[in-house]
């Protein structure tokens, strides 16, 4: 769960597909400046931009982005409920909450409705675009100040199962924000068999999500904010 910024793609980027991106706020000066810098990127395809959330859903419904950059405090429908209906509907897009605020209630709310990342809008620019592609990569990216408190807050639930050896390895390196290619290769396992360790864990763990699974492993000591920050 670092939010250190690294090499996003170790291939050329006319190898790669581009992630397709979809830039949510209500200040179209914000969008206007995201799409400027993000789109020095040729690994980065702005797809759209929305101005509140309900727009925010309709334009995902319609664009399938890989990953939404999305504000939180907007008219109309706010971010932690687009970001819960986004999550609901296209399952296969990543959201990155990117807000001027550590408010409790909505670091919470934003991670509770399914959001990868959290990151603040005074961010570099590198760590930005790298958080987009780890979230593309189906990586979690939390800002520092933001995991204390949602490890602070979260109420780890009991276990219906004990997890197994295996199963606890795949999920302190899920916790360290690792995606199921580099835990497999880590593990020397498939990427097919960690897809199945990551869904009984959160099954016997009643969680719905990476996110969850990583604040359950830094708050019960099987991982450490340290060793997250690496």
């Amino acid at each position: 769960m670092t939010a250190e910024p690294v090499n996003p793609c170790s291939n050329s980027p006319e190898a790669i597909t581009p992630v397709r991106v979809l830039l949510v706020d209500d200040h179209a000066v914000v969008r206007q400046g995201l799409r400027l810098f993000l789109g020095l990127d040729p690994s980065l395809d702005i797809v759209g931009e929305a101005a509140n959330g309900a727009e925010a859903v309709e334009a995902a419904l319609r664009l399938q982005p890989d990953v939404v950059l999305m504000d939180l405090l907007m008219p109309v429908m706010d971010g932690i409920a687009a970001t819960a209906e986004i999550r609901r509907c296209c399952p296969g897009t990543e959201v990155v909450a990117l807000t001027s605020t550590l408010e409790e209630s909505k670091v919470n709310g934003a991670v509770a409705a399914g959001a990868t990342s959290y990151l603040l809008k005074d961010a570099s620019s590198d760590l930005l675009n790298e958080t987009i592609h780890a979230a593309a990569r189906g990586e979690v990216r939390l800002h520092p100040d933001a995991a204390r408190r949602l490890v602070r807050d979260f109420r780890a639930p009991d276990m219906r199962e004990h997890l197994t050896a295996k199963e606890v390895e795949v999920l302190q390196l899920l916790a360290r924000g690792l995606n199921n290619r580099t835990i497999a290769t880590q593990l020397d396992i498939s990427e097919t068999t960690v897809k199945t360790h990551v869904s009984r864990v959160l099954g016997k763990l009643e969680l719905e999500s990476r996110t969850q699974a990583a604040l359950y492993a830094l708050k019960t000591g099987l991982a450490s904010l340290e060793e997250a920050a690496q």
